[in-house]
């Protein structure tokens, strides 16, 4: 016959045990900081010491937390992928949980959706992944519903609420100048989307930079393309086949950069000596094309860590966020690889 099954070990047990009072073991449970270390340890022995295992809805109607945490996105992704592994590893410090949830941004019942969504759950706060970082809907429901909300790569920084990214704008100076700095005048751009915040800041910095160095941009080598690979191809096409043809393009990510060396291959160029090709994020894909893509490495999961601890930090006790609101702005790196060389010669 089975040994019977034990019952669950219970606050009041763990209390018992480490000699204190059963809101004691709760505020150590939600980690709140007025627990005094000595006892804190003494607490967290005797949950180890009993196998105690929190019952996580019990946590949060206890002290009014879900200790959960929503991840709002609109397409799934390399970036989304370690944008998540970060939020989830800061999370995890914390004993909190990490939802992720995507959204299609252009439905006219996204509004309707977020709002189930924030009755069904006590979310701890959200982060918005571009482009709903900039989503008026979303961003309205949000707000009327008191969420606390970190906002990624926006297109505008908000006077209500914490941001983190990079310099887009200045990471494109760099990485043009690199290209100009080899030698290139005749460089091509490849925009991203314009509801991404970023596809704005990295064209001006490459504009400003062509400027700085009295290089005209040609309004045929700026094509607009989606962020995805199919449409780098298109925008690709275009430059390529035209009567006259840059001897650099600088695409807005890599996924399109990608892009850029199938069509070249296709059309017989050898890279870089005749078409040199830059992307930005530094994805995965980056170093699977060859040659390997020169590019700006984003901090994505520090970004994530980041954006995952004001949430984290900014208690319910607390009366909003902290003064002035946090404007985070990460390291980029400049990664050099195969696919840039000083032009071919013209002969």
């Amino acid at each position: 016959m089975k040994e019977a099954q034990r019952t669950s070990v219970t606050i009041r047990e763990v209390a018992d045990l480490a000699d204190v009072s059963s809101k004691t073991v709760s505020r150590v449970l939600n980690n709140e900081p007025t627990v005094h270390a000595d006892t804190r340890n003494r607490i967290l022995r005797a949950m180890e010491q009993l196998d105690y295992r929190p019952n996580l809805n019990a946590r949060g109607l206890a002290g009014d937390r879900s200790f959960l945490i929503g991840l709002f996105c609109e397409k799934p992704g390399d970036y989304l992928s370690e944008f998540q592994a970060g939020a989830v590893q800061r999370c995890r410090e914390s004993d909190y949980h990490l939802m992720v949830e995507p959204w299609e941004g252009a439905s006219a019942d996204v509004g309707r959706q977020v709002n189930t969504l924030l009755r069904q759950l006590r979310l701890e706060g959200v982060i918005l992944l571009p482009p709903l970082s900039d989503h008026p809907v979303i961003l309205g429901r949000l707000a009327d519903a008191a969420i606390p909300t970190v906002r990624i790569a926006p297109k505008r920084e908000p006077a209500d609420s914490p941001s983190v990214g990079i310099d887009d704008r200045a990471a494109a100076r760099r990485l043009t100048a690199h290209l100009l700095d080899l030698g290139h005048r005749a460089i091509g751009f490849i925009r991203g989307p314009a509801e991404h915040g970023a596809t704005e800041q990295r064209y001006i910095g490459f504009s400003e930079e062509m400027r700085s160095r009295g290089v005209p941009v040609k309004p045929n080598w700026v094509q607009t393309g989606n962020f995805a690979f199919e449409g780098g191809l298109l925008c690709a096409e275009r430059m390529l086949r035209g009567s006259t043809r840059p001897t650099a393009i600088f695409a807005s990510n890599d996924d399109m950069a990608a892009a850029v060396i199938c069509v070249a291959r296709q059309l017989g160029l050898s890279l870089p000596a005749q078409l040199s090709v830059v992307g930005f994020d530094d994805a995965p894909v980056a170093t699977m094309v060859w040659p390997q893509l020169t590019t700006i490495r984003q901090p994505v999961r520090a970004m994530a860590r980041v954006a995952t601890d004001l949430i984290i930090e900014h208690s319910p006790r607390r009366n909003g966020w902290p003064q002035p609101i946090p404007r985070q702005r990460l390291k980029f790196e400049l990664i050099l690889r195969n696919s840039t060389a000083p032009p071919q010669a013209v002969s």
